[in-house]
């Protein structure tokens, strides 16, 4: 019996293991989020609340009598709602995951073999129930070997860097970085060969495959988006990549869940001004104002504002274009000007300044009604803007936002999200609510707005209720996009 309950577990372990795998993918493959993930789905609804509890009492159970592990085996079924192979986050068989698969699928065996033939049952139903727990062990075991790994790609890069060598321009903060890359891409390459990483390659391997793959003899300058989830990431990136010129644009709460303050995300990101010839800061942050004045002693600090148009070392350059992000303006124009550039040559190209996809991007529908893309935006001051982007796009028609709100924002996510509605259901005709992660702090910020409120479960049916709801004319916001691994 021990056997037969050790395979069935053994089975069960296959399709509720693709689950966690697929959040580990998601996440960055980052040791503890699947865990974190794995409570938020255990917790999601009454019926995988009832299941987690159903596998619990199994294991406890099973200490009595082994037929109860069977049990445990059974609520494998959930979480229902997280899918196995996802539709918005597909599972993606790479190199890393089959490595995660395989360290995670050895614990298992060992502890469901282990279990069985030394008649131990608990050892067997317990890796099962807190299968979430082993995808995370086997992640922080791989940790050094991934590492090691990445060190050949980063050796490369290192060496690419230093061949082309071209002066080197990075760029961090809590939302904007994107953005102000390609601003200053664009102001530059009107008169310098530029190569800028490409979408949000902004982490370790995102960076060094960036280069690798982009970095040609010639290039002038080269820019890099630089992001963290933690202290010291940026430092051991400017350690290879060197930046001549650093930028810091805005300091906000994403991923406050994982710094636990602005404070502490204020000084994870000013680790890319140590080694910096020149600082760029955007002191309209009050967090970025008091990190300017800490640096002005120890190297060339270059402020920059948008507050009264955009101003380069107290210097008004010019007003904030119609359209422009003007805190991504100013760090751009000031990283120019920090490079020796004449920043009145480079004004002319300020109106074809590209804008950012999924960022306040706007669209015509087939339908007739104009979209405005924020999905890539999970800020609050971005999300404000985007409305009064709304409002702009949709005068005169009727107007929509469709958020599931916004992330990672800790302690302050159900206040801003609530805050958030509250805004929108004043401003906006219809509030379209997506999915369950942050519904109840929506609707009871759009409680009492002239917006109508809908729930639906998915963005796709939220596409479909644009659809039938809205016409030449009108406008809707999609705030926000939170992929399927999400509940």
């Amino acid at each position: 019996m021990n056997w037969v309950l050790a395979a069935t577990c053994a089975v069960a372990s296959v399709p509720a293991g693709l689950r966690w795998l697929r959040v580990a993918q998601r996440e960055h493959y980052l040791p503890g989020e699947v865990t974190r993930f794995a409570v938020r789905w255990w917790r999601n609804g009454a019926l995988n609340l009832a299941l987690d509890l159903l596998g619990l009492a199994g294991v406890l159970l099973t200490v009595f009598d082994l037929r109860w592990g069977f049990l445990v085996a059974a609520v494998q079924v959930g979480p229902i709602g997280l899918s196995i192979g996802g539709v918005s986050s597909p599972l993606a068989w790479t190199a890393r995951l089959r490595r995660l698969a395989g360290v995670s699928g050895v614990i298992l065996i060992t502890t469901f073999a282990a279990g069985a033939w030394f008649a131990l049952p608990l050892l067997v139903v317990l890796p099962l129930y807190l299968l979430y727990v082993v995808v995370d062990l086997a992640l922080a075991a791989l940790v050094p070997l991934e590492r090691r790994m990445g060190d050949q790609w980063v050796d490369k890069a290192t060496a690419k860097l230093r061949a082309v060598g071209p002066r080197v321009v990075a760029i961090t903060g809590s939302y904007g970085k994107t953005t102000t890359k390609h601003y200053v891409a664009h102001l530059l390459s009107g008169s310098r060969r530029v190569v800028a990483s490409p979408a949000s390659f902004n982490n370790r391997m995102g960076l060094a495959r960036a280069i690798n793959e982009n970095l040609t003899p010639g290039t002038e300058i080269f820019v890099a988006e630089m992001g963290t989830y933690g202290h010291g990431e940026i430092a051991e990136l400017c350690r290879w990549v060197k930046p001549e010129v650093a930028a810091m644009v805005a300091i906000g709460p994403v991923h406050l869940e994982r710094f636990g303050s602005l404070d502490d995300i204020a000084r994870a990101k000013s680790e890319i001004l140590d080694g910096a010839e020149v600082g760029v800061i955007c002191v309209d942050d009050p967090h970025l104002a008091a990190i300017a004045a800490t640096y002005r002693g120890r190297m060339s600090i270059l402020e920059v504002s948008a507050d009264a148009g955009i101003v380069i070392g107290g210097e008004r350059v010019i007003d904030v274009p119609e359209g422009v992000f003007g805190v991504n303006l100013a760090v751009a124009l000031g990283i120019c000007r920090a490079l020796g550039i004449d920043v009145e040559d480079l004004l002319p190209r300020v109106a074809g300044l590209p804008t950012t996809e999924h960022r306040q991007s706007v669209t015509t529908a087939a339908a007739g009604f104009t979209i405005v893309d924020d999905t890539f935006n999970s800020n609050p001051a971005g999300a404000r803007s985007a409305l009064s982007a709304l409002a702009e796009a949709g005068a005169g028609g009727t107007t929509a936002v469709i958020t599931p709100g916004m992330v990672e924002l800790g302690p302050v996510q159900d206040e801003e999200n609530r805050s958030f509605a509250e805004e929108a259901s004043a401003r906006v005709d219809h509030l379209v609510i997506v999915g369950r992660t942050n519904r109840k702090s929506l609707r009871e910020g759009s409680a009492n707005g002239k917006a109508s409120v809908t729930v639906v479960d998915s963005r796709a049916d939220a596409v479909e209720w644009a659809r039938a709801h809205l016409g030449p004319g009108d406008a809707v916001l999609y705030e926000n996009d939170l992929p399927d691994h999400y509940p």
